[in-house]
């Protein structure tokens, strides 16, 4: 009876223990998935871990450095535990950050371990603890796109939507939520901050394009900056010293500045290089340019503003932050700040032109100033070119009687692109210049002028107001090296009592002239009437002058022939008048031969005769040389003897038709001596 008790006995203890072992092969047998882990524990062994670190690298009791790769795997139970876990994988776009919870201590004021090209993407935990990896966070990134087996106690990796790895520091377990999942917050980062930096233009939702941007760098490790920098460069600037002693001119030197050294650690994404090569903390010298970085949110940080732009018709006058030491090239005669080469802290002798400039702002603080003419505007509405006149006001001034007036006023100025550096040295802004040196120069004038004038003077001599205004503005400008290409007076909003004034006195000119114009009204009336008069008259007005023009034909004709007969008449005068004068003088000689002839006859007669006689010859030579009638031709005689008046009367009568007959007879005989006949003489 006992026999078979403990036959039965020992049945039971081997079912029991072939239970057991099918229980612990079936538990010893692991299957880990494709994409899979096995994490091993071991919870029995004699050797004790070391240096503090929870993973077992030589068969201590704990987590093992070694994992369960995919596939059917063996691993006696109950000695060793195997927990599975997924393998890091991070989305496309993403990237994982490497926090190693195992390795060498980090020294004291590090933010980020040593990396070594041996660690590769850390999926060797060994080779990485053999290698002198350190705990804390990793240099370098996991790429978007990695699935790789990353030992889930020796590294946490995180991404945007999940941690991989189990943590082991107790600040982190206490910081885990109730369900238990870990989450970029736990570590002190957003999720985007585990995106890809992507810098590329901010469009609108049309998908225009606003504005070029580049990304300013500022990385939380390295060694400190030189004492007096705000932004580090690699080499510092002594490149720039060198070509400087080399005679560079400003555009190498702007070309060299301008130029990145990002190549030399593949854009801060290589950050062990980046280091290696000299890089400082804080604020960097080079921007990133358009693209998408795998930066380490925990070491790097970027910043979007917008890349330098310079239209045609401006230029940009840098001032410039960091560089080498100051060192004035304005001259002497240059007493308003101070100019330096491209490269030196100050602001730069030469401009930047037209182009896109990859520029970090907070070291290079651009100025743009427009070198085409800047139209400004002392109205409410400003100029939408710019805004550098909104703050201008329509000006106020009051005239020598107190009226207020408000005027709105235009000013063009232009500023020589060459000259911008000495303009924005001296008022340190376009907007400086703007508000605070024309604002002052154009308003204290017309405040001055109008008050010295009465209102309607000014109203009537604006266009000498306007050019003693230029005059002004152009001489006060010509202090900042700004040329002024006019000043205009848009508008003058006159007080109501004025207006209304000028208003009535304008009524009753415009009367007089209503006036002045009806009188040239009537006064066209009549010349139309009188055209129209004219006009019904030009049949007969054409008839008279046609007969006009005819006597006139007539009468130069007359006169034609009467000038003719006159010369004819003048020049046969003429010739009578030499006959007649040659002729005269022949019978003067003549007589004058008879007179003296007869002379000495007279003297030989009163030497022969004697006086008496001589006297008496000489009386009846001349009666009967004058053929006097001593005796009456007609004898009237009375018939009683004594005669009487009638008689008398009778008798004179007779002799003057005798006389009359006789002179008849001797104006035809004078007539025919003249026409050639001979004298009887």
């Amino acid at each position: 009876m006992l026999l078979m008790f403990a036959l039965l006995l020992l049945k039971v203890a081997a079912g029991f223990f072939l239970l057991l072992a099918i229980f612990a092969v079936w538990r010893s047998l692991r299957f880990i998935g494709p994409t899979e882990v096995g994490l091993v524990r071991k919870h029995y062994a004699l050797g004790k871990l070391h240096n503090d670190n929870p993973v077992a690298l030589h068969g201590e009791a704990g987590y093992q450095a070694e994992l369960l790769m995919p596939g059917l795997r063996w691993k006696l139970w109950p000695i060793y535990s195997v927990d599975r876990r997924p393998w890091v994988q991070v989305p496309a776009g993403e990237i994982g950050v490497v926090i190693a919870q195992v390795g060498q201590p980090l020294p004291i004021g590090a933010k980020s371990a040593v990396y070594k090209k041996e660690f590769a993407n850390f999926t060797d935990l060994r080779g990485f603890i053999e290698q002198g990896g350190q705990k804390g966070v990793q240099r370098p990134v996991l790429p978007p796109g990695t699935l790789v087996p990353i030992h889930p106690i020796g590294f946490l990796v995180i991404t945007k939507r999940e941690v991989y790895g189990m943590p082991i520091s107790p600040e982190i377990k206490s910081k885990i939520g109730k369900g238990g999942q870990l989450s970029p917050e736990v570590f002190g980062l957003r999720p985007e901050q585990l995106d890809l930096v992507r810098i590329e233009p901010r469009p609108r939702a049309q998908g225009a394009v606003v504005a070029d941007l580049v990304g300013i760098v500022t990385v939380y490790e390295g060694q400190p900056l030189p004492s007096g920098d705000i932004a580090g460069r690699l080499g510092g600037f002594d490149d720039l010293e060198e070509m400087e002693k080399k005679g560079a001119d400003d555009l190498e030197m702007i070309e060299r500045l301008l130029g990145s050294k990002n190549d030399l650690h593949n854009n801060y994404q290589d950050f062990q290089e980046f280091l290696q090569a000299g890089g400082r903390i804080g604020l960097q010298h080079d921007p990133l340019l358009y693209g998408a970085y795998a930066l380490n949110p925990f070491l790097v940080t970027v910043e979007m503003v917008p890349m330098l732009v310079i239209n045609q018709g401006e230029v940009a006058v840098i001032k410039a932050y960091v560089g080498l030491k100051t060192q004035d090239t304005s001259g002497t005669e240059f007493k308003f700040g101070s100019l330096v080469k491209p490269g030196h802290r100050g602001v730069w002798q030469h401009p930047l032109r037209t182009g896109k400039y990859a520029i970090n702002p907070r070291c290079y603080q651009p100025e743009i100033v427009p070198t085409a003419i800047l139209t400004l505007n002392w109205a409410d509405a400003s100029s939408e070119a710019h805004n550098l006149d909104k703050q201008l006001q329509q000006i106020v001034a009051k005239s020598s009687e107190g009226f207020v007036f408000q005027i709105d006023l235009q000013v063009q100025i232009h500023v020589p692109d060459t000259q911008a550096p000495r303009v924005i040295s001296m008022v340190g802004t376009m907007f400086n210049l703007v508000n605070e040196v024309l604002q002052a120069a154009v308003g204290n004038h017309f405040r001055d002028k109008l008050q010295s004038m009465p209102a309607v003077k000014f109203i009537s001599t604006r266009q000498d107001v306007q050019k003693e205004a230029y005059d002004h503005i152009r001489h006060q400008l010509e202090e900042y090296e700004v040329e002024t290409k006019g000043v205009y007076i848009q508008d003058v909003i006159l007080p109501a009592e004025l207006v209304q004034v000028l208003t009535q006195r304008e009524i009753a000119n415009q009367e007089i002239q209503t006036f002045q114009k009806q009188r040239e009204a009537q006064t066209e009336r009549i010349a139309t009437e009188n055209a129209k008069g004219l006009a019904d008259q030009q049949a007969d007005l054409a008839k008279s002058k046609v007969g006009v023009e005819i006597k006139t034909n007539n009468a130069n004709s007359r006169k034609a022939e009467a000038d003719g007969e006159a010369e004819y008449i003048r020049r046969t005068g003429s010739a009578k008048g030499a006959e007649v004068e040659a002729v005269g003088l022949a019978r003067a000689k003549a007589v004058e031969a008879t007179g003296l002839a007869r002379a000495r006859g007279y003297e030989a007669q009163v030497n022969a005769l004697g006086q008496g006689p001589t006297t008496a010859v000489n009386v009846i030579n001349a009666l009967a040389e004058g053929q006097v009638q001593v005796m009456p031709n007609v004898l009237v005689t009375g018939g009683s003897g004594g005669g009487n008046a009638i008689d008398g009367l009778a008798a004179t009568l007779i002799q003057l038709f005798a006389n009359k007959s006789g002179q008849e007879g001797k104006g035809q005989t004078d007539k025919g001596q003249g026409s050639g006949a001979t004298s009887k003489n």
